[in-house]
This record gives structure tokens, sequence and C-alpha cells, in this order.
């Protein structure tokens, strides 16, 4: 299907109809493997590791795992800030026929427990450090847990580096036992790169590889069961769009966002991966170093969330710094401020766009033009190639809405980006997905409530479900102190500002305190 009312506002020679390739994630790395060979793939700390490295590391990685019982139906967890033993692991548990399980490290106790129970993870993959090893200790035994593979960032520094680390972060490293439950990483990837291979399936819209885990704004968590299909049509529609704009095997790319989350490890490593792209890794985001790396390292993409964006504006020495290498910088996660996005593209002179997605769709859904002369304020973009958009009624959500900001409806996608369903829970996973006639894929209700303009622009407007104040305590219960828990919650359609639009702060605090004034009267 073509004709749609939003493409003309694509780039140049982007078509909405595009040919997703039908193959497993793991031969994207073989492939690239091949063809770029001794080219850099990751940058971590000025450790370079080639394509061809990080091909190998995975197939040793693919043998061990196979060695430990990892195999099709088996689900292996992965417990990782942004590090090489991630994506060394990532495809080495694909090539072993295993399904990958994203685990957050800032997740609580009772998360863990659930998740690890939940997804049927029996093995995982975590670091020596003092906020990741003892947490995931306390679960062997306590939950189905069997085997941990323990890893140091000191693996892959380069010297001396490797050698002083250990030393200089004394106070922040975790020992941990040799026994029979736990292996080293470097255990894990010293035998040989012949592991079994098992052929992909013919379906691969219908092989799940990836479990990745909702942010359970109100209860438990739950998975969302994306494929090797679903995952590799978000990797191709994104690809396709910044297509004009990029070379392929010579870009280099910021990898600040936590690779655990499907924006970073979709948008960012397994799309630089296929394009023959550098990854500049950082394990957490640490702004001034950053900041040094936008000017020594020169890189052209930084994917972000705005509040990354901000940082850097803030920054005492951004304007000190060349920040000229940057081209084109994605935004996600949350709405991206306009004053946001102007003072960071008269910073850098790259160009800033926000995107629209969730991780029930890899996360790809709209997208904004690079060409800033089509901008529109406020819309979070016009849907991806491959992609339709539909605004359905709030209370018949078989009645389709026609275009028009007032008909505001629930935002719904549709696409090949979208999951297969949730995990174990397939009430949940009705109540979301539908099918069309309009399409071959099916659709997706995210929940937002939004309109589409006369020209296919998307505006989001609201969740469609508040998260009540009762909600809001139970997702906190056990992440934060009982002396810390909210006592009371009140939504307002904005909050003060001052004159440039900040957050008025001493504002909010004199309204806070006439009301304390007011309680005592």
């Amino acid at each position: 299907m073509a004709g749609h009312v939003w493409e003309k506002s694509y780039p140049p020679g982007v078509k909405w109809d595009i040919e997703i390739p039908r193959k497993g994630l793991q031969d994207i790395l073989i492939e690239s493997a091949a063809t770029y060979g001794d080219k850099p793939l990751l940058d971590f700390f000025d450790r370079i590791l080639s394509f061809r490295q990080i091909d190998q590391l995975s197939n040793q990685a693919a043998h061990g795992f196979q060695k430990l019982g990892v195999k099709p139906g088996v689900h292996v967890g992965l417990y990782l800030p942004n590090t090489p033993h991630y994506v060394i692991a990532f495809f080495g548990i694909l090539k072993a026929g295993g399904t990958v399980v994203n685990y957050s490290p800032l997740d609580a106790e009772r998360e863990l427990e659930h998740k690890i129970e939940d997804s049927q993870t029996d093995i995982l993959i975590t670091l020596d450090v003092a906020i990741l090893y003892p947490k995931m200790q306390k679960m062997l035994g306590k939950t189905r847990l069997k085997k941990l593979i323990v890893g140091s960032i000191a693996d892959y520094l380069p010297w001396p580096k490797n050698w002083l680390y250990p030393i200089a972060k004394k106070k922040e490293l975790a020992t941990w036992p040799r026994d029979d439950k736990h292996i080293s990483f470097k255990d894990l990837i010293s035998g040989p790169g012949d592991y079994q291979k098992y052929p992909v399936p013919q379906d691969i819209w219908d092989a799940v590889c990836v479990l990745q885990y909702t942010g359970g704004t109100t209860g438990l968590p739950k998975a969302a069961m994306l494929t090797h299909g679903s995952i590799m049509a978000a990797m191709t529609q994104g690809s396709e769009w910044t297509k004009p704009y990029t070379t392929p095997g010579s870009e280099k790319i910021v990898c600040v966002l936590p690779l655990f989350h499907i924006y970073a490890l979709s948008g960012i490593m397994l799309t630089a991966v296929r394009n023959g792209n550098q990854l500049i890794l950082y394990p957490r985001p640490d702004i001034d170093m950053l900041i040094k790396d936008l000017d020594k390292k020169k890189p052209s993409f930084l994917p972000g969330v705005p509040t990354l964006y901000t940082a850097i504006n803030n920054h005492p020495k951004a304007k000190e710094l060349d920040l000229s290498s940057l081209k084109v910088c994605m935004s996600g996660g949350a709405p991206l401020p306009v004053e946001v996005q102007q003072k960071f593209e008269a910073l850098t002179g790259a160009t800033l766009i926000e995107g629209y997605g969730l991780t029930e769709t890899s996360p790809t859904g709209c997208i904004c033009p690079v060409d800033k002369s089509v901008r529109r304020v406020g819309s979070c973009g016009v849907p991806m190639p491959g992609t339709i958009v539909e605004i359905r009624d709030l209370e018949d959500a078989n009645k389709l809405l026609p275009m028009g900001k007032e008909n505001i409806g629930e935002v719904c996608i549709i696409g090949p980006q979208v999951m297969k369903g949730y995990w174990k829970k397939p009430e949940e996973t009705n109540q979301v997905l539908y099918s069309t006639p309009t399409s071959n894929w099916k659709g997706l209700r995210t929940g937002d409530t939004g309109y589409m303009d006369q020209d296919g622009w998307v505006y989001l407007v609201d969740r469609k479900k508040e998260l009540t104040f009762d909600d809001l305590k139970q997702h906190l219960d056990g992440k934060i102190g009982k002396h810390e828990m909210p006592v009371a919650m009140e939504i307002r359609a904005e909050l003060p500002k001052t004159p440039v639009g900040k957050l008025s702060k001493k504002e909010l605090k004199a309204e806070e305190a006439e009301k304390s004034k007011a309680k005592v009267a």
C-alpha cells in the first residue's frame, strides 16, 4: 500500500513501501563482519574492538552458552550496563539459539524476583560491581536462577586502565565465589567458536528473540515478545529514514542510552551493527566525559532523551568545544521541549528531531523529518515507512476517527514492528492488539490519546488511563524509603514557569507554604 498523505513529508528518496530483510538478528553481525572486517565497531574508553573481533567473541560466547545448556526455548538474562559484554553476549545468546531477557540495573529486588520467575531465566550475565552483583547474588537460591556469569569492566579496558581499574575502583567492586553457581565471563568465551548453528525459523515474525519488559507504571511489569522480524522492521524503518544523511561504514554514534532499553538496543546498537558504523559506549551518562568526547572523537550521531540535550546545552564547557561533527540527533522517551531543541541546534549546528514509539513497537512509530523547513511544533512526526497510524474513538474502539485536531482519540500503530504479544499474558495481549482489514500486520492500542492533522502529522495529548495515587505508591513501594513516600498527589495542566520557560521552583515552594498556612488556620 502506498499513497498515504504523510508521504509528502518524507525525506528525499524515502518511500513508505519498504522491503524488510527476513533474517535473524545474529545474521546482521555475521554479514557486517564479512563486509567491514577490521573496521572499528566498539570504542570503550579508547579500547577499540572491530566487527571481526566482536563476531568471533560472540561465536565463542555461543559455544560457552551451549555448554551451559542454552538452546531454542532457553532464556538468558542480561543485567549489564553499556559494556562490550552486552554486545558479545547478546549476539552469543542468539547464535546459541536462546532468547535474550533484558534486566534494568535500576530494578528493585521485588521486580528482579518477578522478572526472573516470570521470564523463566535460569542463566544471567552481570558484572562484579557493587551496584549489580549483590542484587543478583541474592536471587541465587531465592528464585529459579541457577547460574551467574560474572564479568569485569577491566576485561575490555585498554592498558594500563585495565591494570589500574581494580585498584582505583576497589570500593566499587564486589567479590564473588568460584563455585558451581558462578562462571567468569572470560571462561565463558575461552573456548572455540564452533557453536551449533540453528536455522532461522521460516517465519521470523513469529520467532521471539527478546523479552523486553515494559516500564510497569501500574503493578508488576510485563514482557513484550519482540521477534526477529519486529526488531528487523524497526531497524529498517530507522535506517531508511536517515539514509539520505548517512554513509554506511563511516559514521560514529554515541551510545550513552542504556542498551537494556529497546530504544538503545534497536535504534542504536543493532542499527549501527547493521550499517557498519562505530559505537562509542558509555557504561553510565558521564556528561563531562561525553562533552570532551564530542570534541575529541567527532561523532556524527547522538541519539538521546530531552534531559541529555538539556545537560549539554547547560554545560559550562559546551560553547568552548567544537561540536560541529554532529549531523542528526534523535530524541525519544519523552516530549522534546522546543526551547531545548532550538538551543541545541544553535549550539552544535546539528538537526535534532523527535520520534515516538513504544516498547511494544520495537520501538518505532512516528518520526519528524530531518528537513527543518517542514517542522511542525508540538507534533511527534509522521508515521514511519511501513507504518499506519490510526486514531480510534475512546468510547468505541472499532470506530476510526477522521483527521483533524477536533478528533482526539486513542493513537494506534499498525506495522511489522508491532510485538507478537505479552509473554504469558493472553488477556492483556488481546486488550491491546487487534486485526485490521487495511493491513497484514497487527495494530497496537498504545494507551496514548492524540489526533492526526490533515497532512498526517500526529500530535499526542495525554494518556488514556491516568496513574492514580494508589498506583503511584504501589509502583514506588520497595524503590524508595518509607520516609520518602509521597503523601499527596496533584495533577495540573501546567506548572508555574519563569519568564524564560524554566520550572519556577520558587513559585511552587511559595504555593506550598501558603497551603500549609491555610491548613493551620
